[in-house]
């Protein structure tokens, strides 16, 4: 794959029927579809991070949903909390061309163009995750950020980059108490 090295990809997802239903696509993007989707949403350059992890498994609900964080966020004292990843296609819900897709988070809650919203929370809407261009342009590797639509879309440095995003995640019972 190129990206994850030991990294348990299989062991990455947890398909759930909801998860299936809203998330997972029903076969690897083709490269006409990622250069199809890229273009509708503002022409911004996927991470090739993120293609490989979407062409193993398109989209869907990670095991470990949780990334630590150093400073609180309106959800936690330490932690951001994801509910799904977006796969790169149009046949589901939450895909990221998708009828609740980026676009749909930019156009109709004016999330700021900033990028790509690729994951949701628990907050249904109130905070999302996005691949942030603004530093790099639209054909640069992105970081990805945390914006809080309930504190005037504050943006938040989450990980330098959408691998290193994924490989920090941490299951949910390390936060419980």
């Amino acid at each position: 794959m190129g990206h994850f090295e030991g990294f348990d990809v299989d062991g990455f997802w947890d398909d759930s029927a909801y998860a299936l239903e809203a998330y997972v696509e029903e076969a690897p993007p083709s490269r006409e579809l990622i250069e199809a989707l890229e273009e509708e949403l503002g022409g911004y350059r996927l991470p090739d991070s993120y293609i490989a992890l979407m062409t193993v498994h398109n989209g869907g609900t990670p095991t470990r949903t949780c990334f630590p964080m150093p400073e609180a966020t309106d959800r936690a004292d330490d932690y951001i909390e994801i509910t799904g990843i977006r796969g790169i296609g149009r046949t589901r819900s939450q895909s990221l061309g998708g009828e609740f897709g980026s676009l749909f988070w930019i156009e109709m809650w004016e999330y700021p163009d900033i990028g790509v919203y690729f994951a949701d929370t628990p907050s249904a809407g109130h905070d999302m995750l996005a691949l942030d261009y603004r530093a790099c342009g639209r054909h640069g590797e992105p970081t990805v950020v945390h914006v809080d639509q309930e504190n005037g879309f504050a943006i938040t440095l989450v990980a330098e980059s959408f691998e290193a995003f994924v490989t920090g995640l941490v299951h949910e019972s390390v936060y419980d108490t």
